[in-house]
C-alpha cells in the first residue's frame, strides 16, 4: 500500500514499471502482497467462504489446513490457529493454481461454517500465520476483481458485467448483467478493433510504401470503406444505448396530477405499503416519493409527486416545480385526476407533450353510477378507471405498466449499459467520421491519425489502454471480498 494521498496501485506497490496496456496478460509479480476476505454473504450464514489470493496463498492455506489439496479439488481440513494449534473449525479447503483461477494468481479457498466467531478467528489466524504474515494483508474492496482485469481474466466491460450481476434485482437486469460478464459489448468492440486496425495498417502502408512499385495505388478507398461499415454499426449500437443504461437503474413511471387526486394513495397501493403520508389536507406531499419495484422482471421505479397547481406557499413553489422537473424526465407520466370533480384536471397532462402520458380517473367508488357506466372501453389504452382507495382497478393498471416495460426494453440484448460505453462509441464515431471527410480530400496522413484514435477509443472501452484514471471509479463500488 502507498502512504499518504497517493491513489493505490498493486504495480507501484510491487516497485514495478506498470506497462501502458492494461489488462493484457501481464506478467503475475511474486512480490506481490497475498491479500484474504470473507468472499460470501453477510454473516450468520450456512456457509462462510474466505478467499486468499497472491503468491503466498498456498503457503497461508497449507499452515492452517496442514496440506495443500489437489488442485480443484475439495479436501475436507481442520482449520488451526497457527500461533497455538487450537482447532477453529472443520472446513472445506480448495486450491486454484494460477494462472487458471479467478484472479490469474495463485488463490486458495475456504469453506467454513458460517458463524461470525468462526469467521473472525479464521481471518485472524491469517493475520497471525508464522511463516506469511509478513505477506498478507486484507483485501480492498473489488481487489480480487481488480487483480483478475489486471491479469487479463476480465476486460472492464466484464468487470461492469459482473458489478451489475452482483446488484441485479430483477430478471431483466440479471440477463443483461450476464450477457456482458460473458463479453457481449467485450468481443464486439475488439472485433471492432481489429478490423479498425486493419484498415489503418492499409492506410500507413500506402503512405510509407507509396514509392514501391509492387504496392496498389488505392489502398485509402478499401480502408474508407470498413471505416464507415463499422461507423454504421457503432451508431446502431448508440441508438439502444439509452435503453440499455435505463435498465440498470429501472424505468422510471411518475404519477403527477393536481392535489388531492390521490396520487400518494395510489403510489401506497402499488407499493402495498404505506410509503406515503395520505391526508385530505391539499399539498400534504411536498417532496418526491419513490418506491422501486419488480414488474415481472424488469426494474421499475414509480414517483409520488407533489400535486401541480398555483401556490402562495414557497415550500410547496419548491414541490411542485420538483414535480414537474422529475415527471418531465420520467419514461411513463400517469396523469391521476378525481373522477367526481366537474372538472377533472385532465388538461394539466398537456404540458407533458411528446412523452408517455396514460390519463387515470380515480375514486370511481365515489362516482356516481351513471358516469361510472359511461366507461368508454375503447380508450382503455389511454384512460384507465381506478379506485386508489379499494384497489378496483388497480391490478390492469400494474399488468400495463409491465408490458409497457417489456415494450420500452425490448427482449433483444443491448449493447450499452453504461453511460462511459456511450462516451468511447460516440469518441469513436466522431472519428470514423472525421476519417471519412479527411479521406475525400485525399489526406492519407489524417485519415491515419483519425482510425489510430478511434482505435484508441475501442480500447479504452475494454481497457486496454489508458483506463488507470477511471479504474478508482470502476471498483468504488465493489463489496469487500469481491
Amino acid at each position: 500500500m502507498i502512504a499518504g494521498s497517493q491513489r493505490w496501485s498493486p504495480w507501484a506497490a510491487c516497485g514495478l514499471y506498470a506497462p501502458r496496456r492494461i489488462g493484457l496478460n501481464r506478467p503475475v509479480s511474486t512480490d506481490r502482497d497475498t491479500i484474504f476476505a470473507l468472499s460470501s454473504g453477510r454473516l450468520p450464514a450456512a456457509i462462510a467462504v474466505v478467499r486468499i489470493s497472491g503468491p503466498h496463498a498456498g503457503d497461508a492455506l497449507k499452515e492452517l489446513t496442514g496440506r495443500l489439496p489437489a488442485p480443484r479439488r475439495a479436501m475436507l481440513a481442520k482449520v488451526r490457529d497457527p500461533a497455538s494449534g487450537e482447532i477453529i473449525d472443520e472446513a472445506l479447503a480448495l486450491w486454484f493454481p494460477g494462472p487458471h483461477s479467478e484472479t490469474g494468481e495463485d488463490v486458495a479457498e475456504i469453506q467454513l461454517h458460517g458463524g461470525k466467531a468462526v469467521v473472525n478467528a479464521t481471518i485472524a489466524a491469517l493475520g497471525r500465520s508464522m511463516k506469511c504474515s509478513k505477506y498478507l494483508r486484507p483485501a480492498e474492496a473489488g481487489e480480487f476483481t481488480r487483480r483478475a482485469f489486471e491479469n487479463g481474466r476480465l476486460d472492464l466491460t466484464a468487470v461492469e458485467g459482473l458489478a451489475d450481476l452482483i446488484g441485479a434485482e430483477t430478471e431483466a437486469q440479471r440477463r443483461q448483467a450476464y450477457r456482458q460478464l460473458k463479453g457481449l459489448l467485450g468481443q464486439r468492440a475488439e472485433s471492432w478493433r481489429q478490423r479498425l486496425t486493419g484498415a489503418l495498417a492499409l492506410v500507413e502502408a500506402r503512405i510509407d510504401f507509396s514509392d514501391e512499385a509492387d504496392v496498389p495505388e488505392d489502398l485509402l478507398g478499401p480502408a474508407l470503406a470498413v471505416a464507415r461499415e463499422l461507423r454504421g454499426e457503432i451508431a446502431g449500437a448508440l441508438a439502444d444505448a439509452a435503453r440499455g443504461e435505463r435498465l440498470r437503474d429501472g424505468l422510471i413511471v411518475a404519477i403527477a396530477g393536481p392535489p388531492n387526486a390521490g396520487k400518494s394513495t395510489l403510489l401506497n397501493r402499488i407499493a402495498r405499503r404505506d410509503a406515503a403520508i395520505v391526508s385530505p389536507i391539499p399539498g400534504t406531499t411536498r417532496d418526491v416519493i419513490e418506491v422501486h419495484l419488480d414488474l415481472d422482471g424488469y426494474p421499475v421505479t414509480v414517483l409520488d409527486t407533489a400535486g401541480i397547481r398555483d401556490s402562495a406557499d414557497p415550500i410547496e413553489q419548491e414541490g411542485v416545480r420538483r414535480a414537474r422537473e422529475r415527471a418531465k424526465d420520467a419514461d411513463l407520466v400517469l396523469w391521476l385526476a378525481d373522477v367526481t370533480e366537474n372538472m377533472p384536471g385532465n388538461e394539466g397532462a398537456g404540458q407533458f407533450e411528446g412523452q408517455h402520458v396514460w390519463l387515470v380517473q380515480n375514486k370511481i367508488d365515489i362516482a356516481n353510477s351513471q358516469y361510472s357506466n359511461n366507461r368508454n372501453p375503447k380508450l382503455s389504452n389511454i384512460v384507465f378507471y381506478i379506485s386508489a382507495q379499494t384497489g378496483e382497478g388497480v391490478n390492469s393498471l400494474i399488468t400495463r405498466i409491465a408490458q409497457f416495460a417489456a415494450e420500452y426494453f425490448g427482449s433483444e440484448p443491448k449493447l450499452l449499459t453504461r453511460e462511459r460505453h456511450r462516451l468511447a462509441l460516440q469518441s469513436a464515431g466522431a472519428a470514423l467520421d472525421r476519417a471519412s471527410a479527411e479521406g475525400t480530400a485525399g489526406r492519407e496522413d489524417i485519415v491515419a491519425e483519425e482510425l489510430r484514435l478511434a482505435a484508441r477509443a475501442l480500447g479504452r472501452l475494454t481497457g486496454r489502454v489508458d483506463v488507470e484514471d477511471i479504474l478508482d471509479v470502476i471498483f468504488r463500488d465493489f463489496c469487500i471480498g469481491k
